[in-house]
């Protein structure tokens, strides 16, 4: 729509502010899945896991724990389409503090950020590792 008086065109001030504001929500978008507390994830670490369609939308549904690639992508995965009931289902607390310091340089900057943010011993995991 060109910019006439009754709708003038944004001005780069104004764009920034709805960058902010759309980064806002979608990091409160993470942050209302997360669970209260890493205690709270109790996923499998061994075996076949099937994810739902919901998730596993454009790709892999099932991913073999055993396999150091798949595991990884299961948790890039359900961090990233998860919903707040499936990451106590699908994540264990051991091992995501185990392959924190691998997984968090595949995930996208605002899930990393919220996770670390929220679990102060992930970040200090990613730290130590390096």
């Amino acid at each position: 729509m060109p910019s006439s008086p009754q709708h003038p065109a944004p001005t780069p001030s104004d764009r920034s502010g709805a960058v902010a504001e759309d980064l806002a929500l979608y990091r409160e978008k993470f942050r209302r899945r997360l669970p209260e507390s890493l205690d709270d994830l109790h996923g499998p670490t061994q075996g076949i896991v099937e994810l739902p369609l919901h998730m596993a939308w454009s790709g892999m549904t099932a991913y073999d724990m055993s396999k150091s690639r798949q595991r990884m992508g299961l948790y890039r995965t359900v961090l990233h389409e998860g919903l707040h009931d499936d990451l106590p289902r699908y994540l264990n607390r051991d091992l995501i503090l185990q392959v924190w310091p691998v997984l968090r340089t595949l995930v996208g900057r605002t899930v990393r950020t919220v996770w670390e943010d929220t679990f102060p011993q992930l970040a200090s995991r990613s730290r130590a590792a390096t």
